[in-house]
């Protein structure tokens, strides 16, 4: 099973174990030092015996972070759940305070051991953000005002996803991509796969241009469905254009919400027109791209506080509620931080 494509259902104490192996298993691929691989496993264990003991329907995510990407190598883990809230965040990360009647260390040693950790609790539900890089904190620099988060998972019962993305930051202005490639499975992953391969080649180009490059190149695949954007900071400008059925919502500072304009057909096989659109980004704006393994029905206003986390807490919950289950999913969630 694919660290980056895994959902992990987490109800006893025997998944929470599987959780940490293949956590570990990650932390090996990244090069972690024993030490580091060390607080990997205990993040896990104690996200992975919190949902067991406190939560409802309770899943974990791993997502191993792209230095390209990223700032920095590391391993992100979501821990999500369907209830029942943290009445009192503060008061359950501090040492010795629990209401299962154990020690209490839970989320007061996940927060240490980890460099980043955020929780957006709700009664129907919570979501635990933690991430532990390869290196150790400060080792690595902010590189840019924009913070990337994602989900990706596997369609039930697959064991590679059908969809790929990822994204190139330079100076003020981000290319980002995502595919899904038709149907599941090894085919798809390889179209998906492919599609990103000649993005990279050529994200500096304008969307339109990527997408007609990637029709072409598609051709001898089983076909994918591919958006590309590009924001530029500087102008507070994103252009996009997009091929099938990836969404492309633009969430403005205040309650303003646009949704991007995708063209009918699958590239590699049928594209009756490429076109180029442009959109207004303001400062603070968040951009959320996702395959249609989401419904499209969500709304963040109904989630109080939650665009002020991270934008891989904001996937994850956008995920656990609104995720089909039945196919791929991929989310990615931009955020323009000015003040950084």
């Amino acid at each position: 099973m694919s660290v980056s494509g895994a959902g992990f259902p987490v109800e006893d104490s025997a998944q929470v174990a599987s959780v940490r192996r293949a956590a570990q298993r990650a932390a090996e691929a990244l090069d972690f030092t024993e030490a580091r691989a060390g607080q990997v496993a205990l993040v896990v264990t104690e996200l992975g015996t919190n949902l067991v003991k406190h939560a409802t329907r309770g899943e974990m995510l791993l997502r191993m972070l792209d230095e390209h990407v990223a700032d920095g190598a590391g391993l992100e883990v979501l821990a999500l759940d369907r209830g029942p809230g943290i009445p009192d965040v503060a008061l359950s990360a501090r040492n010795g305070y629990s209401t299962a009647g154990t020690l209490g260390h839970g989320l007061g040693a996940i927060g240490r051991q980890s460099d980043l950790l955020q929780i957006y609790t709700q009664p129907s539900g919570t979501g635990i953000l933690a991430r532990i890089g390869r290196d150790e904190p400060g080792a690595v620099a902010r590189s840019s005002r924009l913070e990337i988060g994602a989900v990706q998972v596997n369609a039930t019962g697959e064991q590679i996803c059908g969809d790929d993305w990822t994204a190139r930051v330079r100076d003020e202005r981000l290319s980002l991509i995502v595919a899904d490639g038709l149907g599941h499975g090894l085919s798809a992953h390889d179209a998906a796969r492919r599609a990103v391969s000649e993005f990279d080649r050529m994200h500096e180009e304008n969307p339109a241009t990527i997408i007609g490059a990637l029709h072409a190149s598609l051709r001898s695949t089983r076909g994918a469905a591919v958006a590309v954007a590009a924001v530029d900071l500087e102008r507070g400008v994103l252009r996009y254009s997009g091929l099938g059925n990836i969404a492309g919502v633009i969430l403005g500072p205040g309650t303003s919400r646009h949704s991007m304009v995708s063209q009918n057909g699958t590239a590699g096989h049928r594209a009756s027109r490429i076109q180029e659109f442009q959109y207004p980004f303001p400062p603070q704006s968040i951009l959320v791209m996702h395959s249609d393994g989401l419904g499209t029905q969500w709304d963040i206003g109904a989630y109080p506080g939650l665009r002020a986390r991270h934008p891989s807490l904001i996937a994850g919950v956008l995920y656990r509620d609104f995720s089909r289950r039945r196919d791929d999913v991929t989310i990615v969630v931009i955020k323009d931080q000015p003040e950084v």
